[in-house]
């Protein structure tokens, strides 16, 4: 079975290793592709914030959206190291193997990695264990902490606008107050791809180079650059029970509750995050074709599908997003 393609080496410029020259999305001699304008975009706004800002981070989860983000960033600076440090807001209660493959990742490339941890926010007294056992709210606290401790100014994240519809609000870059907070009313204009980093001392800017790429953007720029990814993406047996409509995860967050059975599926996951709100779905995608072909004929997000976070209100990211959150 088939799970990953090869990862760039570390000692070479990362390179495509498929070429996009037939099918719907090729272009004509001498002309972009769609994926080659995305990329194309993000290099370009990853380049702006290392000119305009004096301490930028990059959010790295071993999620697919931070790994490709990272990969454009090795692009955007090859053959320098990439200049931003990375930064995971650990929940403690994450896939063991994304986090085994954040770590390989770290040290194949040579990057620096500051971990935050809920966990210390919880044992401060500052934040506090929920009734449903999620931490995914509770990541603002230990975010806005390291943002400050380490003066962050320029924050990536790798939100895309398809995803949630607060998401759809955003800019590229997005000015947050002293706080951390952010208001929609403050969004700057970004006409002819200008972007506006000025911010006052302790505000910083949150800033999105996948904004204008769909979950199937990134699933062919998987393929056609050839970026392994944490197995648990493809099709896999493992244990899980049924909550809400969900399928979830075994773990030390809580579940399964009294009447809640374990069942042995093959299942992937489309999103990864805290293991208490983030279910998998059934599926028997065991390549990037088979994904492509399987997120090609969803019609839902994959925040929609399998982010029990965001079934909490209609406004339930907006809410976050004001208060701190991504």
């Amino acid at each position: 079975m088939t799970t990953t393609l090869g990862a760039p080496s570390p000692t070479s410029a990362p390179t495509r290793t498929q070429s996009p020259s037939s099918g719907p999305h090729a272009a004509g001699p001498g002309r972009l592709t769609q994926l080659d304008a995305l990329e194309s975009e993000a290099i370009h706004v990853m380049r702006e914030v290392a000119g305009e800002f004096e301490r930028p981070v990059l959010l790295f989860s071993g999620g697919k959206d931070s790994i490709v983000m990272l990969h454009l960033a090795r692009k955007a600076f090859w053959p320098a190291t990439v200049p931003f440090t990375l930064l995971h807001v650990d929940t403690g209660h994450n896939f063991p193997e994304v986090l085994a493959y954040r770590d390989a990742t770290v040290a194949q490339h040579g990057l620096r990695l500051v971990v935050a941890h809920v966990q210390d926010a919880i044992d401060d007294g500052r934040v506090h264990e929920r009734p449903d056992g999620s931490r995914n709210p509770l990541q603002t606290v230990p975010l806005l902490d390291a943002i400050t401790s380490h003066r962050f100014d320029a924050v990536f994240g790798g939100g895309r606008r398809d995803e949630e519809k607060a998401r759809a609000k955003e800019r590229v870059f997005s000015l947050r107050d002293e706080f951390g907070q952010w208001d929609p009313r403050r969004q700057r204009p970004e006409l002819w791809d200008l972007y506006n980093g000025r911010h006052k001392p302790g505000e910083h800017v949150r800033v999105f180079p996948l904004s204008n790429w769909t979950e199937l953007d990134v699933w062919r720029y998987i393929e056609r650059e050839g970026i392994a990814l944490p197995e648990i993406y493809y099709a896999h047996e493992r244990e899980v029970f049924s909550r809400d409509g969900m399928w979830l995860a075994p773990g030390d967050w809580g579940g399964p509750r009294a009447g809640e059975t374990l069942e042995t599926r093959t299942v992937r996951y489309r999103t990864v995050g805290d293991m208490s709100c983030t279910g998998a779905v059934e599926s028997t995608a065991t390549t990037v074709a088979d994904v492509i072909a399987e997120v090609a004929a969803s019609r839902l997000t994959e925040r929609g599908a399998t982010r029990a976070d965001d079934r909490a209100s209609e406004a339930a990211m907006e809410d976050r997003k004001r208060e701190g959150y991504f």
